[in-house]
This record gives C-alpha cells, structure tokens and sequence, in this order.
C-alpha cells in the first residue's frame, strides 16, 4: 500500500472510534485479517470488540514457552468466555534447543543481542509463521505506552512483514481501556492487579513501583530505547 493511501487512512480514522475502525476493517480484509494477541489488558479489549463485530475473526497468540502461569489461565478464560479457541502458535523446538544448548537458559540477560536472539526464536519467527495468508493484522499499541510507540498512527505499514497494521486504540488513555474492561466484563491477567502493567514472558518482566512508566518492567535491565522484542520495529 502506497504512503498516501495511509495517510489517507490515517486522515479518515482521525476521530474514529476504535469499533470503526475495526467493523472497516474486517468487512474489507474478512479472512484476511488478524489479532496478533499478546493477552495483555489492551489486547483483551480489541478481543471483545472483534467477536462482537464478526466471531469469525482470527485472534491468535504467541506461546513462547517461558509464559507466566496466569497468562496461560488467561488464554483458557477467554476462549471460554468468547466460545472461540484462541489459535496459539509455538516455536520451533530445534532452534530454541540449539540456541539454550548453546548460549545458556537464561542468555537473554547477558547481551541485548543475546535477548533479541532468544526473541526472534521465541516470537517473532511464529508470529511470521501466524502472518501467512494475512493482508493485516490488529495490534494493541497506544502511543501513551512508551517511548518507542509515543509516534504510532491508527494505520501503518509494516514493512518488515509487507502487511498492512492497524492500531485501533493508539490515542486510547490507561484509564480508559480499564473502564472498558470494567464495564464489558473482560477477562485479563490477574497479574495487572499485582503491579505487573505490560506482561511478556515471566524471566523478563517484574512487577513496577508506583511512578515508573508501564513498561519499565519489561526488560528492565536495559535502556528504555531497546525495549522492544522486535514485533514493533519502528
């Protein structure tokens, strides 16, 4: 897709709500579309709006084999609630072995190349392996959520997967995605009420105190401009 053609997009959903945006998008894409879930609360949300709009809609996940106990109670909760089995993806058990046997269990505490390696066998290679057949996929970012995503649009080009990306909650505050939540009665990760606000795999995510940014317990070692696994290259 053509750079005006996002901007365009960008101009038309100004001041869309985020079930606009996403009934234009599903009817257009229908079985060309996804949810890349990540479980966290902004992900459980978009998860409430797309049922209601079509059920049909692929949302799938990421397992990447280090997860918290109460995200995999997560993933059980809201297939059950939404009648849909959340389609979970795993990585290849080679490379992962290859990597451990090599580098240690925990390699991604030593190096940033060391986290983005175990990273990309982890997560990013299934969720490429998710993307076959999609023309676009739905994401959680808001632009309030850190430094790296504070210039994110509604709709992007990912060129890293020739996909188009929308981001139907970027201009969404905190406050108002857990009003939704607590009003749609959405489930989440009970983790969000013991100080843990961005959820990734359990070695890599801490608990924050009261003051730091939400996703200072991500990765929490290094400098807030590496904090990405790389799903979001900017």
């Amino acid at each position: 897709m053509q750079t005006d053609e996002i901007k365009q997009l960008n101009e038309q959903f100004a001041s869309s709500t985020a079930e606009e945006i996403l009934n234009y998008f599903i009817d257009r894409f229908g079985d060309k579309i996804g949810l890349a879930s990540s479980l966290g609360a902004e992900d459980q949300v978009l998860t409430e709006m797309i049922v209601n709009i079509n059920p049909k809609t692929k949302i799938f996940t990421l397992d990447t084999g280090r997860l918290f106990p109460e995200t995999y109670d997560l993933i059980d909760r809201t297939s059950r609630k939404y009648k849909k089995n959340l389609e979970v993806y795993f990585p290849k058990r080679k490379k992962v072995q290859k990597m451990v046997n090599a580098k240690g269990i925990n390699l991604f505490f030593e190096s940033v190349e060391n986290r983005k390696e175990c990273c990309f066998n982890r997560k990013i290679e299934p969720l490429q392996r998710a993307f076959k057949g999609l023309d676009l996929w739905i994401c959680g970012l808001r632009a309030s959520q850190s430094v790296t995503r504070a210039d994110i649009d509604k709709v992007e080009w990912d060129a890293n997967n020739n996909l188009l990306k929308i981001n139907p909650l970027a201009d969404w505050t905190e406050e108002q995605v857990w009003d939704y939540i607590k009003e749609k009665g959405v489930p989440y990760n009970t983790l969000h009420d013991k100080g843990y606000p961005s959820i990734g795999c359990q070695p890599c995510t801490r608990a924050i105190e009261k003051g730091e940014d939400v996703r200072a317990g991500r990765w929490w070692w290094e400098n807030p401009d590496t904090k990405e696994c790389g799903l979001h290259k900017r």
